[in-house]
């Protein structure tokens, strides 16, 4: 099959074709660091994450960026209101600069254990102020920006698409301008470049107009460019940046270059929480730090990736209940199937699970070209591990490539693409596996010497302890073997 992405530009699913051949640039907007992480901060990242880790397992090289919002991003999400970051600075007492600090700490810690890569590239919009200033002034050049009382503004009316990402037409623009008109417009759809500084305003830099802070919208399209081109492969974010921020990108990045800014745009749903959209001012406003005091910040990654990127995330401690014993039972699985890999003696008898694993890779590969369908790649995970199970309770000897095999079968698609079965869950299941692996050899140990004593009742009093605990032994000529059973 084809790798195919639902293409918010398009409204349609399109075939992925990279603007160069094996190589694959992305920039996702990063969250603004003004707070600790949500829910719906996991939502969205996990979900890239996982296109990320599907498209470098795919054979791709891939360079991720993903930026850090350090100033400019206004409460109304527009060019009205007090910066975020100023705001929050100013309530807790602290320099925004410390502030920014301690909050991307954070943010960072929260994505680390849910298990998401690091992207390639971070950057902070205060980094890059001289990039963004150039933006500006390439635009004024143009004439698709004009200066007005030490503000620079995109003159929307200059772009004949605005709107096409958001299907948002010009007219509607100016009748549902959702704030005051600002005397500094031409027209209310108009949007900030650059924004002067008030006399109190912390965060300012020199510029040619004045004093000033560059706007949320131009931040993004200026590291973008930087360190991806003037035309990216893919641009991704929350459904609620498509109007205004991404629209806006658009605008400012085409006009300034003459070329499409960006070939797919992938956009992931919302959360909400027992079916209300999930908002401070609702009071139902989750922190991941709170979550991972209940659930186990892989529980939250699995109850994310259980529902499709797309479709919206309901957030309730009984979802969440479910998805905890849905992960459980899956490492249980691969407990119970690395714990005999350890005893299981390697021999020359040919796999025989090999045609079996195709068949699930096949499947499980189709869901995630279909958009990265990760509920039907969970599903197949399930599926096997069904059979697993069964094979695992049988009385059948199985063969240790058989096994390992089922292992590299989890380790690559649930551990390498989807991030749910970690390391660390091997790691440990081996700690365990060579202790019982231990006391095994030590009673084995003690019972051929009794039996070379001739003490049968004793050796047959370990041997039916045992079985009772769901331990069998298997004496053979030269060694006795054990394999667990059901009880």
């Amino acid at each position: 099959m084809t790798l195919k992405f639902y293409n918010s530009l398009t409204k349609k699913k399109e075939a992925f074709t990279p603007l160069h051949e094996g190589i694959v640039n992305i920039y996702v907007c990063g969250p603004t660091v003004y707070d600790h992480p949500h829910i719906g901060h996991a939502k969205s990242y996990v979900s890239f994450d996982v296109i990320v880790r599907y498209l470098r397992y795919v054979g791709y090289k891939v360079r991720y960026v993903q930026n850090i919002t350090d100033v400019g991003h206004l409460t109304d999400n527009a060019d009205a209101g007090e910066d975020k970051i100023l705001k929050r600075a100013q309530r807790e007492r602290l320099a925004p600069a410390e502030l920014v600090e301690i909050y991307t700490r954070s943010y960072f810690e929260d994505m680390d254990a849910l298990n998401n890569l690091r992207p390639d590239i971070s950057p902070r919009a205060t980094a890059h102020i001289p990039e963004q200033i150039e933006l500006v002034e390439k635009l004024l050049k143009k004439g698709y920006a004009y200066e007005s009382n030490g503000s620079v503004y995109f003159d929307v009316q200059k772009f004949s698409e605005y709107g096409k990402l958001s299907g948002r037409k010009q007219e509607e623009l100016e009748a549902g301008a959702r704030i005051e008109i600002n005397p500094e417009k031409r027209n209310p759809s108009d949007f900030a470049l650059w924004k002067k500084a008030e006399p109190d305003h912390i965060m300012r830099w020199k510029s040619p107009w004045g004093e000033g802070f560059p706007g949320w919208h131009l931040e993004c399209s200026a590291m973008s460019m930087k360190y991806l081109g003037k035309t990216l492969d893919i641009h991704g974010g929350g459904l609620e940046n498509i109007f205004p921020h991404h629209e806006c990108e658009i605008a400012q990045s085409e006009t300034a270059n003459k070329l499409p800014f960006v070939r797919y745009w992938i956009h992931n749903n919302m959360v909400t929480v027992n079916g209300q959209k999930m908002g401070k001012s609702l009071g139902n406003f989750i922190t991941l730090k709170d979550a991972f005091k209940k659930y186990h910040p892989l529980t939250i990654r699995f109850f994310i990736l259980c529902t499709h990127y797309r479709s919206p995330l309901d957030f309730s401690n009984e979802a969440l209940d479910a998805a905890d014993k849905g992960l459980e039972r899956l490492h249980n699985t691969i407990k119970h199937l690395r714990e005999r890999m350890e005893y299981t003696k390697d021999d020359s008898t040919s796999s025989s699970i090999h045609e079996k694993l195709e068949y699930y890779k096949k499947k499980f590969l189709e869901a995630m070209d279909e958009d990265i369908n990760t509920p039907g790649a969970i599903a197949v995970l399930f599926d096997l591990s069904k059979e697993v199970n069964t094979l695992l309770d049988s009385d059948k000897e199985i063969n240790k490539k058989c096994l390992e095999d089922i292992d590299t079968f989890y380790k690559q698609l649930g551990g390498n693409i989807l991030g749910i079965i970690p390391d660390t869950l091997q790691s440990e299941q081996k700690s365990e596996a060579e202790t019982l692996k231990n006391i095994m050899d030590v009673l084995i140990g003690t019972r051929n010497e009794l039996r070379k004593a001739k003490q049968w009742q004793l050796s047959d009093f370990i041997r039916n302890k045992l079985l009772e605990i769901g331990i069998a032994l298997d004496d053979k000529p030269d060694s006795t073997t054990w394999k667990k059973i059901k009880k």
